[in-house]
């Protein structure tokens, strides 16, 4: 019972704190990535050093977006974590974001796409699970990837995901050695 009160009053205290929109300063050697829709690159960095940059990038069909529902084809844009990796994806690596996170669940309840009913079931198995649900209004199963078996002429000519970021099977492993669970993702 006590572990159940101190999360609802970890999360009501998330609930208040304003969100900022405004990526947090990296630490002095934190590796983080940053996504670009206009230039087609993903940068790696290590601070404020650039360490690696890949181009060009895939998104989605239909670009990058601050609002992005289940199958519209859009990535989402917004800062978020790596929050699972599965090695043996059909894409080669896929680096799972932590989409919709606590920022998106938060705006899709002040636009009214979520009602208080759907927010707390979001609230519900973000605590239980520590991750966020992946079958909301909102989509799911957001993350970078390789190309696996894809045409890498396709890749290299058009955005061609369903809403996740593609690099190539050689870039995704170097990423891949480059990440871990927590590293930082920002997109715009």
């Amino acid at each position: 019972m006590t572990g159940r009160i101190v999360a609802g009053l970890i999360l009501s205290l998330l609930l208040i704190l304003p969100s900022t929109g405004q990526a947090l300063t990296p630490q002095q050697g934190e590796i983080w990535l940053l996504i670009d829709e206009t230039t087609s690159t993903l940068h790696v960095y290590r601070g404020k050093r650039e360490i690696e940059r890949f181009h060009p990038i895939s998104v989605g069909r239909r670009g990058v977006s601050q609002t992005r529902l289940r199958g519209d084809m859009k990535t989402p844009a917004g800062e978020f974590r790596i929050n699972w990796i599965n090695r043996d994806s059909h894409f080669n690596i896929f680096l799972g974001l932590d989409y919709p996170n606590l920022d998106n669940a938060r705006e899709a309840k002040r636009s009214g796409l979520f009602s208080d009913a759907e927010f707390n079931r979001y609230l519900d198995f973000y605590r239980r699970h520590g991750a966020p649900p992946q079958d909301t209004v909102l989509g799911g199963n957001i993350g970078i990837h390789g190309l696996g078996e894809s045409d890498p002429s396709v890749h290299e000519q058009f955005n061609w995901t369903q809403g996740c970021v593609a690099v190539t099977n050689r870039q995704i492993e170097r990423l891949a050695d480059l990440v871990q669970l927590g590293t930082r993702v920002i997109i715009r």
